[in-house]
């Protein structure tokens, strides 16, 4: 956590890192218990972040709250997040299947953009969890969880460029193409996850 980031939390900030942890730690439990075999393994790899003070001030303007600590932890849904990255799409829905199991935590919402795509293309499958806090007077807090396979994220990189970079030229024809691209892309995936299934069948 950067420094400015600390100052602002305050005294949520080590509950936040701690919880971060735990949750990257149990989703890594549960990829393993699975695989640890890197050939086998459910994910190409996770991140995790706590979300930035000036990022966080801003969503909580967006939608009309106040700009504090407190309100992040009670108003918003991924002041923690996670990145699994699989590579396959799949992997995606046997992660989901064990992270519904898993007594730790509440899955509160799941959001299926594979299943339904944005209209831009975008793919990814949210978790929102709601997760032990206990600090301060906060009993639970929101985390989200997101996951997506290595093309998935791979375009997911290139849009939040096109998003957050001023000065972008032929901007209609960027957004054009990647929208191409996610189609292929997507149809990629699926063929690529069929091909994977016809190897282990039986």
């Amino acid at each position: 956590m950067k420094a400015k980031d600390k100052e602002f939390y305050g005294v949520f900030a080590e509950r936040l890192v701690e919880v971060q942890e735990f949750l990257l730690a149990e989703v890594q439990a549960i990829l393993d218990s699975i695989s640890t075999d890197s050939e086998t393994a459910l994910a190409e790899h996770i991140k995790s972040r706590i979300k930035g003070s000036e990022s966080l001030c801003e969503k909580l303007r967006k939608k009309g709250f106040d700009e504090t600590p407190e309100s992040g932890l009670t108003k918003l849904s991924d002041i923690i997040g996670l990145r699994v990255v699989t590579h396959f799409v799949g992997d995606i829905y046997t992660v989901l299947d064990l992270i519904h199991k898993n007594d730790n935590w509440q899955v509160k919402k799941v959001k299926d953009y594979i299943a339904d795509s944005k209209p831009n293309g975008y793919r990814s499958l949210h978790v929102i969890l709601s997760v032990p806090f206990n600090h301060e007077g906060i009993e639970t807090i929101d985390a989200e969880i997101q996951l997506r396979t290595i093309a998935m994220d791979c375009w997911a990189s290139l849009e939040h460029q096109l998003k957050y970079k001023k000065n972008i030229k032929n901007t209609d024809l960027i957004v054009s193409e990647l929208k191409r691209c996610a189609d292929e892309m997507a149809s990629t995936d699926l063929s690529m996850q069929t091909i994977r299934d016809l190897i282990h069948k039986d």
